[in-house]
């Protein structure tokens, strides 16, 4: 019988950065979705969220680091 682990859905404390690159958007753009939507079921509101846009994955690490 498999075991199984979920996390519980509570509201983390703090402000969120979401970095994603504008290089092959189709499928960043996805995430990007993805992980807002994760962020706003989980209790975060909207004033907590920052998403960050550069223009491919080698200035994410750049732009990560300083935030």
């Amino acid at each position: 019988m498999p075991r199984y682990f979920e996390g519980s859905l509570v509201n983390p404390p703090g402000r969120f950065a979401v970095c994603v690159s504008r290089f092959n958007s189709f499928v960043t753009d996805a995430l990007l979705q993805g992980a807002l939507d994760s962020l706003v079921r989980h209790g975060v509101s909207d004033d907590g969220i920052d998403v960050y846009r550069v223009p491919g994955t080698f200035e994410l690490s750049g732009l990560v680091k300083h935030l």
